[in-house]
């Protein structure tokens, strides 16, 4: 068994609100099962980015984090 895993970022413009990111969710689905995918679930990946020391502390960043949504297909 072959399984997938994809980020799925959903675009929405001012106003579209939660049914426009809905459709793309649905539309990302579909698009995988086009190809024999079945999806399976979705859950989140947290990454922690190290930040930069800079240079003699200049220009340095913190440490930060990223929450992505991901998507699992099996084939």
């Amino acid at each position: 068994m072959q399984y997938k895993v994809l980020p799925f970022i959903s675009n929405v413009s001012f106003g579209s609100g939660q049914n426009e990111a809905v459709r793309q969710l649905e539309s990302f689905i579909e698009r995988e099962t086009i190809d024999g995918w079945e999806f399976v679930s979705c859950g989140n990946i947290n990454t922690n980015i190290a930040g930069s020391n800079g240079c003699f502390g200049i220009g340095s960043t913190p440490d930060r984090s990223i929450s992505t949504l991901v998507m699992i297909f099996k084939k």
